[in-house]
């Protein structure tokens, strides 16, 4: 019984510091939108966000290309070489590759 009066008496003496604590591992955690569910949500948009800024400036090329294709007729041949190493029918393609450092 001794032991039963002093841990009432230790609650209540310290029961904002109990609720507080516990409030804490509530929201910090135990939560449906807690604090580190939210961190990796802020991780996860900071990183679709880079990935859409990818894609935007990979249509702005695309698109900058297909304009080119479109008003320059000699457009298409050259892409065709440079990309898909095209050649004519009595024409020698030679391929350097660069060394790269590491």
């Amino acid at each position: 019984m001794d032991k039963l009066a002093t841990l009432w008496i230790f609650v209540r003496k310290h029961k904002y510091l109990i609720t507080f604590v516990a409030f804490v591992v509530i929201v910090g955690f135990l939560d449906e939108n807690s604090i580190v569910r939210r961190m990796g949500y802020a991780n996860e948009i900071s990183r679709l966000n880079s990935e859409i800024e990818k894609y935007r400036v990979e249509y702005e090329d695309n698109t900058e290309r297909l304009n080119e294709l479109a008003v320059d007729s000699g457009a298409i041949e050259r892409i065709a070489r440079e990309k898909y190493l095209m050649k004519k029918p009595n024409e020698d393609i030679y391929v350097f590759e660069e060394d790269i450092e590491e």
